[in-house]
């Protein structure tokens, strides 16, 4: 049996000399994490990942530049004829995601990816959907239902989380919860009917956006944590794999937010002004709600406390432990007040194809 692809091979090849900018709209057109580089000639000049323009991204590169300047040159490749067993054995050898198939002389054949030659198997990662806050912010939309089962355009925000995460091969969900949880177990039961496999992780009390991690049964993987109310048109498959490349203890998806300050700011050093800046733009990169987590990092969430992310981040970071920032730059909305939940009805349909 030849190697098993689902790649449509023109939708991943790419010049060299496209701009970052245009490797993006190439990139997220073919949703497959990756792009390989070539002239006419089709002969492999490098790969290009996901990973490779978010890291362009937090080094504040030029988007303008030449994608291949921040492509692999010298990927790991295949031969064609390699058995799927032994490509998924090369890629967990040399710990990628994607795999160019080419000939002897560069020129391309194919391109492999972790999320098909895995597809159908239980051993993948696993995901919790936090769902167990009360949405005090959004009542009274929320009195009788929980803020995930909020309707957003035609299903529930719970409903187009879980598709997502069916999407991108996870299919091992569990949902954290403790206000009106028949709400949810009622409407989603054991998974079946939406193409994953449910468990239900309930909290006699709230345990905050880490605590209920203690709680998780059978995952021996990294383990995708997503807040219950975000909306977001992210490839979750595309995290996974940035936080399996740079081989993280935790990743944390961040989000650029920008401020105007209205007033010209003067910079001192104690009396003495250095500078007026005129109305600045300050930008932060500010927590998006959405983490990958590495086993080892559970044992430091206390049992039966509670303990919130920034907590588990903290306790990380002071322990040496290997934390990363994962650029969200796709489509992305935290649903916390009214405002933002008539936002999520207006963007619905806009970007029905990403969420």
């Amino acid at each position: 049996m030849n190697t098993a692809s689902h790649t449509d091979l023109s939708s991943v090849l790419v010049s060299p000399r496209v701009t970052i900018t245009e490797a993006m709209a190439h990139l997220d057109a073919a949703g497959t994490g990756a792009l390989l580089l070539c002239e006419e000639d089709r002969r492999l000049f490098g790969i290009l990942t996901d990973g490779d323009i978010r890291r362009a991204i937090l080094r504040n590169d030029p988007l303008s530049g030449s994608c291949g300047a921040i492509a692999s040159r010298d990927p790991v490749s295949v031969a064609p004829g390699t058995l799927p067993a032994h490509a998924l054995q090369v890629m967990n050898q040399c710990d990628v995601n994607h795999l160019p198939v080419i000939e002897a002389d560069r020129t391309i054949v194919d391109l492999l990816l972790r999320r098909d030659l895995m597809k159908g198997e239980l051993s993948g990662p696993s995901a919790v959907i936090m769902a167990g806050g009360f949405g005090t912010r959004l009542r009274p939309l929320t009195d009788d239902l929980p803020k995930p089962m909020l309707q957003v355009g035609d299903r529930p925000l719970l409903e187009r989380t879980i598709e997502q995460l069916r999407e991108s091969g996870i299919c091992r969900v569990n949902v954290t919860t403790h206000y009106l949880t028949d709400k949810i177990t009622s409407y989603f039961g054991d998974g079946h009917e939406f193409g994953v496999e449910l468990n239900y992780v309930s909290e006699d009390r709230p345990l905050g956006t880490a605590g209920g991690l203690r709680l998780v049964k059978d995952h021996d993987g990294p383990l995708l944590v997503i807040n219950g109310d975000i909306m977001t048109g992210v490839r979750f498959c595309d995290l996974m794999a940035y936080h399996r490349e740079l081989g993280a203890d935790a990743t944390i998806g961040v989000r650029k937010y920008e401020l105007q300050v209205p007033y010209g700011v003067v910079d001192c050093e104690g009396p003495r002004v250095l500078r007026i800046r005129e109305k600045p733009q300050l930008s932060f990169m500010v927590n998006a709600g959405i983490y990958v987590l590495e086993p080892s990092v559970y044992r430091h969430v206390p049992a039966n406390e509670r303990f919130d992310m920034p907590d588990l981040i903290k306790c990380l970071l002071e322990k040496g432990r290997h934390v990363v920032t994962f650029p969200i730059t796709e489509y992305w909305l935290d649903i916390g007040q009214p405002a933002d939940y008539a936002q999520a009805q207006k963007d619905a349909e806009m970007v029905a194809g990403a969420i």
